[in-house]
């Protein structure tokens, strides 16, 4: 997991007399309970070991939170402080911050807490007011916000590599690449995806070798047939996904998208094996960061992908279509074209858990090869989708859960499908169909383990985008 950079500054009162004699005595001890206290989050914290009274003393300590690179400050004010020296710390190091006071009615942390917050909103600072003891609910009201700032600091100054153009006309995958650099500070660079058929031609057979013994002996099931599926399209397979692994590394992408269909799917292979293993953490050469790849170069999936990635602290994420809805069961069926993530198939921390859960069947397609089919785990979720609504950005979020269905449900969605069947999430949404149907902007929707519904509010608040439920 990785974790946000913080930091912290405890504020005290700059006059001498009500210092000595009224307030040091409350606020040094506060200050170190802070400083204990954020140590023990998942973050890392940099704090200096005394409090901050005078301008020179702020400016000093700010200066070494610059240094140290952090990405959200905690302003503490666990007593009356004076709120232009807050606000001056706060200006000065320029991040998203956290005003930080307690309930305890002789410190008079409140008054500077509003003092200092009043003063933030009367010039348009971004904050959150927390009036909250050192306990678990204050870790509860802080970590989203955390990681939300996180996110949006290190988004800045990300690759994006855009494999090919739009695919079969989904013109919600197509973005403005400048509207991303001003908004997210997100760069982007163009590759034509015919450079990994290319590249494909050039990895070493005994690369080749290495990853297709891996993959076969792990996954369940490999159905070769003796049409379009077989060890030879199944190899070249892998080979485009190592040569795509060997390009990102070569150009510093951070992130992907492939069109894929139907130029590569047609006269090549589909790039399943590719969006099945980028996203996971681990492949024949062990553990990875997950690298977040979208098929049919959707590049506003991958950039919510890689939001989601950065938002839970660096786990996989789901591409999905938002397919069909049973209504009488309130059942939604998320497939893909012919990959997911693999580490949904088990949700498991061990490869082979999740890798003896993945079927390798011929895909159906005119260029062969295989698809990765499996049925995701059971679990919570929460999903997510950046659109644009007449140029500004939204974002669509869903919390659920995937589930089981019973042999029946199934019986009848194969038989519905026939021959045509593809990876699959079944999922239980708290959501008005119909308003989900009129309002949310793509065909394509991404989905992270767990709750993470606060920190995409702050994250929306952060890069002023209009969030959208359909509860």
């Amino acid at each position: 997991m990785t974790q946000p950079k913080v930091g912290l500054i405890t504020f005290g009162d700059h006059r001498a007399h009500e210092w000595e004699h009224v307030f040091k005595k409350m606020t040094e001890p506060r200050h170190a309970e802070a400083v204990v206290f954020f140590e023990g989050l998942p973050i890392e914290l940099a704090a200096d070991a005394n409090v901050a009274r005078t301008k020179e003393q702020i400016d000093s300590q700010v200066d070494a939170l610059k240094a140290a690179g952090v990405e959200v400050l905690v302003a503490h004010t666990p007593c009356w402080t004076s709120p232009n020296l807050v606000v001056r710390g706060i200006q000065r190091l320029n991040l998203p911050t956290v005003l930080l006071g307690n309930k305890h009615p002789g410190t008079h942390s409140t008054v500077g807490l509003l003092g200092a917050g009043g003063t933030l909103s009367q010039i348009g600072y971004p904050h959150l007011r927390l009036r909250q003891d050192f306990d678990a609910a204050l870790a509860e009201k802080v970590m989203p916000f955390f990681m939300a700032t996180a996110t949006k600091s290190r988004l800045q100054g990300k690759m994006f590599g855009l494999f090919g153009g739009r695919s079969l006309g989904i013109d919600t995958g197509t973005f403005d690449p400048m509207q991303w650099k001003k908004l997210f500070g997100v760069d982007t660079e163009h590759i034509d995806q015919l450079e990994i058929i290319r590249r494909a031609e050039l990895v070493p057979e005994a690369d080749t070798e290495k990853m297709m013994t891996w993959l076969t002996r792990s996954v369940g099931k490999v159905a070769y047939n003796d049409d379009k599926f077989t060890p030879e399209k199944l190899a070249f397979q892998v080979r485009c996904y190592l040569a795509t692994k060997e390009i990102i590394g070569e150009m510093g992408l951070d992130f992907v998208a492939i069109k894929c269909m139907p130029d590569l799917t047609t006269h090549f292979v589909p790039q399943c094996i590719s969006a099945a293993l980028l996203p996971s953490p681990y492949d024949a050469n062990g553990r990875r960061d997950p690298i977040m790849m979208a098929c049919e170069a959707d590049g506003d999936a991958a950039l919510t992908m890689e939001i989601l990635k950065e938002i839970s602290g660096g786990l996989p994420v789901l591409f999905m279509d938002v397919s069909y809805i049973d209504d009488d069961r309130g059942t939604f069926y998320f497939p893909n074209c012919g990959a997911f993530c693999s580490w949904y198939s088990a949700r498991s921390d061990d490869p082979a858990e999740n890798m003896k859960q993945i079927e390798l069947r011929p895909a159906n397609r005119p260029g062969g090869g295989a698809i990765t089919y499996f049925t995701t785990a059971p679990g919570e979720m929460t999903l997510a989708r950046l659109f644009r609504v007449d140029g500004r950005y939204v974002m669509g979020i869903i919390h659920g859960e995937t589930v089981n269905i019973s042999d029946e449900e199934r019986d009848n969605f194969v038989a519905a499908r026939g021959s045509h069947q593809l990876p699959t999430a079944f999922l239980n949404l708290d959501v008005d169909v119909e308003k989900l149907i009129s309002n949310f902007g793509s065909n394509h929707v991404m989905g992270v383990a767990g709750d993470r519904v606060e920190e995409l509010l702050h994250f929306c608040a952060l890069m002023d985008i209009e969030p959208q439920f359909y509860n």
